[in-house]
């Protein structure tokens, strides 16, 4: 992230936001809302003063709930600018209009709480879509007790927990502060299941496996329990590390967990959290007491997906995911030529496949733009301005809006580079004055007749 920022060619928007985007390829208009942080970037020196100051404190969206944060933060450790952000939601001064003790000890005056958002409009030539995944909520599956039991926790939050950056200094503990003696990670919340999401999340198996690894590193007398549909670990390396955690003394128990539930059956469960499952190999009901669970939650669209599809007019699968230009031939382009995609925001997938759809959707843009010249469709549509009408019905079915409507001539106007030859305006328009170049009646026809002789 610091070479990004560092590199000559390269301008970094953070804090900002795409909220329209018109043209098409290679004359794309974006325009950008950029945010007010409340802190002039020119200013500040990243020093901390002003977060070691402020009174006020929120949860924490980076520890996924388990920690707390000021009200002026740094988004993340390491984040690119190391320029904090004031929360105007939960700031003492925006809500009473009072305090501004951030303000009094910043030593290089960097406070403006006169910040507005401005507007940034950008000429580009290609676009790279990597907008990333949302966790899936757990607390909708209600058997698994997420939000009812103190010590059921999600997989990211136990990534926090576990980090020597996080809430608890990289200690895994429970909610009263004491260390877990037995933990169960149940696999695919969410995920292969067809009342929530048929897909596989891909990554869940090998993160789950890490966890335990980091359980047995970290509290070696502890007892863990993998309770998994069937293991997925397809990967360089990844079986291996599979038969590693195997050898470390991890339970591996093959069923789906149907309940966790506090109700004690048995001396040994009071006080404990116990998860009712089916053991599948041994063809038995069990009930695993343990002081954690941890829940490997599926990956899902991102909640703002529908929207995002509309402002780069891309098209999205069943799941919601983005729809690339074909799964196999052309895994980085989309429907609308010069817009591209990569990482989890077209598919659930882990870090090399993602690093490797970034580089080909990267190089496909920088093959564009040295090209100089873009190759378009032979089969595009085309208006015989002597017959159309100006009814206007071409634009309103057109999926590409690559019809517009001349008023000085009161007639439809196809652009070239944004039609695709679908044939929608021409089977719509109703004085047949649209027809597809290289698909006419007349070839047609002519196909038929070369058929059949």
């Amino acid at each position: 992230m610091a070479s990004v920022r560092s590199h000559e060619n390269i301008e970094l928007m953070t804090y900002s936001e795409v909220i329209d985007v018109s043209g098409y390829v290679g004359n794309f208009k974006v325009k950008i809302r950029k945010k007010p942080r409340y802190v002039d970037e020119s200013k500040c020196t990243g020093c901390g003063t002003c977060q070691d100051k402020c009174p006020t404190k929120a949860d924490s969206e980076f520890d996924i709930g388990i920690g707390t944060r000021k009200v002026i933060y740094t988004p993340f450790p390491q984040a690119v600018p190391n320029v904090p952000v004031i929360d105007r939601e939960h700031c003492t001064y925006f809500i009473k209009g009072k305090c501004r003790a951030c303000e009094k000890f910043c030593e290089t005056k960097a406070i403006d709480f006169e910040q507005t958002e401005k507007i940034v409009e950008l000429d580009v030539g290609c676009i790279l879509l990597t907008t990333g995944f949302d966790s899936f909520d757990p607390s909708v599956i209600s058997q698994f007790g997420y939000g009812r039991y103190d010590n059921v926790i999600t997989g990211l939050q136990f990534e926090r927990m576990s980090s020597a950056s996080g809430p608890t200094g990289g200690k895994i503990v429970l909610k009263d502060g004491s260390e877990p003696q037995s933990v169960a990670i149940l696999h695919c919340v969410g995920s292969r299941d067809v009342n929530y999401h048929k897909y596989c999340s891909r990554v869940c198996c090998m993160y789950s496996l890490k966890f335990s690894h980091l359980l047995r590193e970290k509290l070696p007398e502890a007892t863990v329990h993998q309770l998994y549909i069937d293991m997925r670990c397809a990967g360089s390396g990844y079986e291996e590390f599979y038969e590693r955690i195997q050898e470390e003394g991890v339970n591996f128990v093959r069923g789906r967990p149907g309940e966790v539930t506090d109700v004690a059956e048995r001396p040994e469960e009071e006080g404990k959290l116990v998860v009712v499952c089916e053991d599948t190999l041994i063809r038995r009901l069990r009930r695993i007491p343990v002081d954690m669970v941890v829940l490997s939650c599926a990956l899902e669209p991102r909640a703002d997906a529908g929207q995002v599809a509309k402002i780069f007019s891309l098209s999205r699968k069943a799941d919601g995911f983005f729809l690339e230009k074909h799964p196999k031939l052309d895994p980085v382009a989309t429907t609308t030529d010069g817009v591209f995609i990569a990482g989890c925001c077209q598919s659930p997938k882990d870090i090399p496949d993602t690093v490797a759809q970034a580089s080909a959707a990267a190089v496909r843009a920088l093959a564009m733009i040295s090209k100089g010249e873009v190759e378009i469709e032979a089969a595009t549509a085309t208006v015989d301005e002597e017959l159309c009408s100006g009814c206007k019905t071409c634009i309103s079915v057109c999926p590409y809006n690559a019809i517009s409507f001349d008023e000085e001539k009161k007639v439809s106007v196809i652009n070239e580079v944004l039609c695709k030859g679908c044939g929608t305006c021409g089977a719509a328009c109703p004085s047949g004055a649209i027809t597809s170049r290289h698909f006419t009646t007349e070839q047609i026809m002519a196909e038929i007749e070369g058929v059949l002789v």
